[in-house]
């Protein structure tokens, strides 16, 4: 059984490389997971890919059942995710079509579904180190040996979408200490947490976050980059499963 699991957001709905076997619908306790499950072999090993917001991308960040998500790649023997989703840089070298493992989250977003445990005797899981280690490593390796700059640090901001945000919330973010902004970072990470899963995460920054360039951020920008910096992270995920 696969133990590898990639989730694929915005700009990443399928794995062109990716041999598919076999497709599956599956039911949870918390209702349908955003796609199905696609298993297949990626440069000679098993994977299960799992589109985030549907394919084609229809589900909003903040309408997303993460629950059903993470339940249902455990139900399939998942023990190890990597994550991969667009965001926004706001620091340094967090520039467009780069990409960056974060160490750290920091959480805005409200309203969502964010525990397993809600019905039953509360149950507080160690989120000190929200993105396993081993895995981050394995990645930051693979980068090099794909010859693929990355930042091997970063903390990554989650807000509650869909909307972007506006300069003043990117200044408050920046204060607080985030280095990128994102919709999906959250309640995903923790809940692979509860189920004792390994979780690392690839953030592909698609624009500099509003306020950190001039104009209004378009849809036209993010496309461009992020078809630049998705090829780079097709590249990074053969090397990290090869």
């Amino acid at each position: 059984m696969t133990t590898l699991a990639i989730i694929g957001g915005t700009g990443l709905t399928q794995l062109s490389d990716l041999n598919i076997i076999k497709r599956e619908q599956l039911d949870t306790p918390y209702g349908q997971p955003s796609a199905e499950f696609v298993t297949g072999e990626l440069n000679g090993s098993w994977i299960i890919f799992l589109a985030r917001h549907g394919n084609p991308h229809t589900i909003a960040p903040h309408q997303i059942n993460y629950r059903a998500n993470i339940w249902g790649l455990k139900q399939l023997g998942v023990e190890q995710i990597v994550a991969v989703a667009a965001v926004g840089g706001i620091t340094g070298d967090m520039a467009p079509a780069h990409i960056a493992i974060p160490d750290q989250i920091i959480d805005y977003s409200y309203g969502r579904k964010h525990t397993f445990f809600e019905d039953e005797t509360v149950t507080h899981i160690d989120f000190t180190y929200p993105y396993n280690q081993k895995l981050r490593s394995r990645l930051i390796s693979a980068a090099a040996q794909a010859n693929i700059k990355i930042s091997p640090l970063g903390t990554y901001g989650c807000t509650q979408g869909p909307r972007l945000e506006t300069a003043a919330e990117i200044r408050r973010m920046e204060r607080d200490g985030c280095d990128l902004v994102g919709m999906t970072g959250m309640p995903e990470a923790a809940l692979a947490k509860e189920l004792d899963m390994d979780y690392a995460a690839i953030s592909v920054v698609a624009n500099w976050a509003a306020g950190k360039s001039e104009g209004e951020i378009t849809m036209d920008e993010i496309e461009r980059h992020l078809h630049k910096g998705m090829a780079n992270t097709a590249e990074l995920l053969k090397a990290f499963v090869g």
